[in-house]
């Protein structure tokens, strides 16, 4: 029916998780399942190997677009999902991203989502809301940690390049009529518990678009945080917004893009 991939590095708090959600697609053959262990010093790939199911590829050089690419390379099924190894899809979402893409009509997909702020201050939940409520959030393939390409939709896109904003590049390679946002059960995307995290993550993400095309100018994104004021709570969550905002632009103008994680999520 389709193939997952699952680029991981040093991932063994939460890889099994991600698995089991699979486990039933896995074992029936369903889908293939194919987890990239990319430059792990951990347990991720022994934990990996021990599913049904599941292809694990021990690869030495930590990348994630290098790991993604050396699945490509064994994977035999279309279309394709490529899933973070921190976020948990249910079996119905990946068939229905599959169905999405199977007529040709499409060329690329993601699920929907939605953001668990559990046990993160509350700056950061303000953020969260605030993020939640932008249109642009909820149209573009970025920001889910998954996203799925039919065969015709990956040979647009070709190998994925080296950068770390696979997802920003992988949306601006699709007219909004050739990819889509499908209504099946959320992703559940983890965030940043701390201030201090979700600015790291902010400045990761800012200095991986610098390598990415445009898809937002700063004055369109302000536009939107703005349409979505309604009252003092939205007021106070849009400046929070706008704030970290700021905060993780400054910061990513110190750092080179290169891959950082959250792990105050991975506790």
């Amino acid at each position: 029916m389709g193939s997952v991939v699952i680029p991981a590095h040093n991932e063994s708090r939460v890889i099994a998780r991600t698995l089991d959600a699979l486990a039933d697609l896995a074992a029936r053959g369903v889908v293939e399942v194919i987890v990239a262990c990319n430059g792990c010093t951990d347990d991720t790939a022994r934990i990996a190997a021990g599913r049904p199911g599941v292809r694990v590829l021990d690869l030495g050089v930590a990348s994630k677009t290098a790991a993604m690419n050396s699945a490509d390379e064994v994977a035999e099924l279309w279309p394709r999902v490529y899933l973070d190894a921190d976020v948990v899809i249910t079996p119905a979402a990946v068939v229905d991203l599959v169905t999405a893409l199977a007529d040709g009509t499409l060329l690329a997909a993601r699920p929907a989502s939605r953001y668990d702020a559990t046990g993160a201050g509350h700056l950061v939940r303000r953020y969260y809301r605030a993020r939640s409520s932008l249109p642009l959030v909820r149209s573009h393939l970025w920001g889910a940690g998954c996203y799925a390409l039919s065969e015709e939709g990956h040979a647009r896109v070709g190998r994925f390049p080296d950068v770390v904003a696979d997802d920003v590049v992988v949306d601006a390679a699709f007219a909004t009529d050739e990819k889509t946002v499908v209504d099946t059960d959320p992703v559940v995307v983890l965030v940043p518990r701390t201030p201090a995290a979700l600015i790291a993550v902010l400045s990761r993400n800012y200095s991986g678009n610098r390598d990415a095309p445009a898809t937002t100018s700063s004055t369109g994104t302000l536009r939107h945080v703005a349409g979505t004021v309604h009252g003092p709570g939205t007021l106070l969550d849009a400046a929070v917004y706008c704030l970290f905002a700021a905060l993780g632009r400054r910061a990513s103008r110190r750092t080179s893009a290169r891959w950082a994680r959250d792990d105050t999520s991975r506790s």
